[in-house]
């Protein structure tokens, strides 16, 4: 039986193209079932110019959807999650949260940035919210590359629709309004990309720019970001059922987590707090927060950590090994790396893997997580993103977002040392290339030293799985282990440790104490 239905949605070319994507997995679901777009102009598309932080208003961008919702113009209306108030109109339901997006924001950059920055000429970057700018404040200077002039970051105020921002970016644009790079969501990116009328145009937009893929521990995005809403009338059980097809439970519960952990704050600080949570394979549920509050940084990392101690706590971290090595270039590999073509994509498992060599500077560097990114950074290196500690494997959904135009897998090289090589062998990697070696430790004084330290701990923390084996023959019988979230974890289960994965080091810490 044909059935038409309405869809209400704003009218940007965003807002068209998530609910054209919406329409087609619904009607794909009930075959028969016919939807229309109704398109509505919201208060939020008419005023393009007041700053989000100055409107008081939760209902800018959803009150003229809410009335043809109630008044029955339409059946159902597809929002982004945070534009809505926490707060909705008795009469609408939630019927469903999809399966989310990717939740990062990204700043796209034009495409001369790098030339600007060596100059010392101010970056122009256009933030649409508080949060965004105060983050991006505290954590660009140290991960853009290092020149001869620190950078010098000013801040606009953007509004306006996904196309008409990146607009700004391109050459020709009347200098009052140029921008040498615009914060967005990547979620509306890729929902745009993946749109078959909106890709043409943004492809274009889009074309030689540069990528930064921001960190969530240090630049988490607005709570929601990357979630649809999917509201009828309330009393429209028959909706309700139709649209619960859609729902997702584990998107219903990160959103959760992200607005219970702003929900621990008042109203006030929430604003310049970002909140994002991921699902991850070993630790679980994963939320990130981060902001500046009354001049203080808030840093948090929220999941489902194992109980505390209950016995005495003497502590070993396995860097204490690592800091007697020595680190010796693998001139083997100097060719290959040198040979790699423009705007292959690159994965430092960690900052040591690139230390003086010389790389194309289209190449596409990634790394493992924020250190690392820093420490490539000052050696004038331009990271694109970071795994946030949490482990290749984790950021690999990231790598193949269509719109940041990366190869595949098969076609990345990984940079990482002698003896880690054999954990890349089932990672998707195409190519892996060791770089530096690890030598032990020559001072068998120092030695001698953190092995008996190793012998009189509790626990431990291994930052990679050469520091276990390293003293594991001095290692107490029932040593409590712990390690990051990624290869480590599995290299350490391989050899029969269970070791209990954190999100990093700094948490493992916090734990004991």
């Amino acid at each position: 039986m044909q059935r038409t239905l309405k869809l209400g949605t704003r009218g940007s070319l965003l807002a068209m193209a998530q609910s054209r994507q919406i329409a087609a997995q619904l009607m794909r679901l009930h075959p028969g079932l016919d939807i229309q777009l109704h398109p509505v102009t919201t208060r939020g598309d008419r005023d393009q110019s007041t700053p989000l932080g100055r409107i008081d208003d939760p209902d800018f961008f959803s009150a003229e959807l809410d009335s043809a919702l109630l008044d029955g113009e339409v059946d159902f209306c597809v929002h982004s999650l945070k534009d809505l108030p926490t707060s909705r109109h008795a009469g609408i339901s939630c019927a469903a949260m999809p399966a989310r997006e990717n939740p990062r924001d990204v700043i796209v950059w034009r495409r001369d940035v790098r030339a600007r920055l060596a100059t010392g000429e101010p970056l122009r970057i256009g933030a649409s919210s508080a949060r965004r700018q105060q983050n991006l404040a505290d954590f660009l200077p140290a991960a853009l590359p290092t020149t001869a002039e620190n950078p010098v970051l000013q801040f606009v105020e953007l509004r306006g629709a996904v196309d008409a921002r990146l607009a700004r970016l391109q050459p020709g644009t009347p200098p009052t309004e140029a921008l040498d790079g615009v914060v967005l969501a990547l979620a509306g990116l890729s929902r745009l990309w993946n749109d078959t009328a909106a890709r043409p145009h943004l492809a274009g937009l889009l074309r030689e720019v540069r990528w930064t893929v921001l960190p969530l521990a240090r630049c988490p995005a607005a709570a929601g970001q990357g979630v649809l809403a999917i509201e009828c009338r309330a009393e429209d059980d028959e909706m309700q059922e139709l649209l619960r097809a859609l729902h997702d439970p584990d998107t219903a519960e990160l959103v959760a987590l992200e607005l219970a952990a702003l929900g621990q704050w008042p109203a006030a600080p929430r604003a310049v707090l970002g909140a994002t949570a991921i699902m991850h394979a070993y630790l679980g549920p994963v939320c990130y927060v981060h902001g500046t509050v009354d001049g203080r940084t808030v840093e948090e990392i929220i999941w489902n950590q194992p109980p505390a101690p209950r016995t005495e706590v003497r502590a070993f971290n396995g860097i204490a090994w690592q800091r007697l090595c020595k680190r010796e270039l693998v001139t083997d590999t100097l060719p290959e790396l040198a040979a790699l073509p423009v705007q292959s994509a690159v994965f430092a498992a960690y900052w040591h893997a690139l230390q003086n060599q010389q790389l194309n500077g289209d190449l596409r560097l990634w790394t493992s997580g924020i250190e690392s990114w820093r420490q490539l950074a000052a050696r004038g290196f331009w990271v694109e993103g970071c795994g946030d500690h949490l482990g290749f494997e984790d950021i690999c959904s990231t790598l193949g977002c269509p719109v940041l135009g990366l190869p595949p897998l098969a076609e990345w090289t990984a940079l990482t040392s002698s003896e880690a090589v054999p954990g890349w062998h089932d990672s998707g990697i195409g190519r892996v290339l060791a770089t530096y070696s690890i030598m032990p430790p020559a001072d068998g004084a120092a030695l001698r030293a953190v092995q008996a330290d190793a012998a009189r701990a509790t626990h431990f923390y291994w930052s990679n799985a050469d520091q276990f084996h390293a003293l594991r023959a001095v290692l107490p019988a029932k040593a409590q282990h712990a390690c990051g979230a990624g290869k480590t974890r599995s290299a350490l289960h391989a050899v029969g440790v269970d070791a209990q994965p954190f999100p990093n080091q700094h948490e493992w810490q916090r734990w004991l104490q």
